[in-house]
């Protein structure tokens, strides 16, 4: 396992769709190895094969629910089912951030509820219903493997804020990674 570095938005391999797996092999196996370790280290509750410049329909997920619940788990190949977010804006509770725009949160509105189905390490094919954050990390993670970043879903104010942010740390094009362990980004 290795800890891998983490891309930053304006790299192509965030901005376009993965390609399927299609078989599950030592170097799938090695990448959601990696994709765990990195995720832990950075910290995060998700990530995608995309955001460590792999593009390949794979991503990671590590959460505890309020009831103490762990969810932990790789999706493989996922397909994910939702209904459209409720109106208006977001509330305090709806703030997402992002590995691959480190260190910045902004509210978005998401589905309550999602349908995950996917394949796991073993090859499995497995469905999981999600509600509340859960369904929120699957929606975000699925999002990088169609090449789309929650930034993509923010409003016109925050869209403006976040193009601010990116011209002051020099982000938004190809090449910028940092590393977690190493780089305090999400401290």
């Amino acid at each position: 396992m290795a800890v891998r570095p983490i891309r930053i938005t304006g790299d192509p391999v965030l901005h376009s769709p993965a390609a399927p797996v299609d078989e599950i092999d030592d170097g799938i196996r090695e990448l959601v190895a990696d994709l765990y370790e990195t995720m832990d280290r950075a910290p995060g509750v998700g990530l995608a094969a995309p955001q460590v410049g792999v593009p390949l329909r794979i991503f990671t997920y590590g959460w505890t629910d309020e009831d103490g619940t762990k969810w932990r788990g790789v999706a493989i190949n996922p397909e994910l089912w939702i209904s459209p977010p409720p109106p208006g804006e977001p509330d305090v509770d709806e703030e997402e951030g992002c590995l691959s725009f480190p260190g910045e949160r902004f509210g978005l509105r998401r589905a309550e509820r999602a349908i995950l189905r996917a394949t796991d390490l073993e090859g499995e094919r497995f469905e999981i219903e999600a509600s509340g954050w859960l369904a929120r990390i699957f929606q975000h993670e699925y999002d990088h493997l169609d090449g789309v970043l929650y930034l993509d879903r923010l409003g016109e104010r925050d869209q403006r804020i976040v193009h601010k942010i990116e011209r002051k740390l020099g982000w938004g094009r190809p090449g910028q990674q940092w590393m977690p362990g190493v780089d305090d980004l999400e401290g």
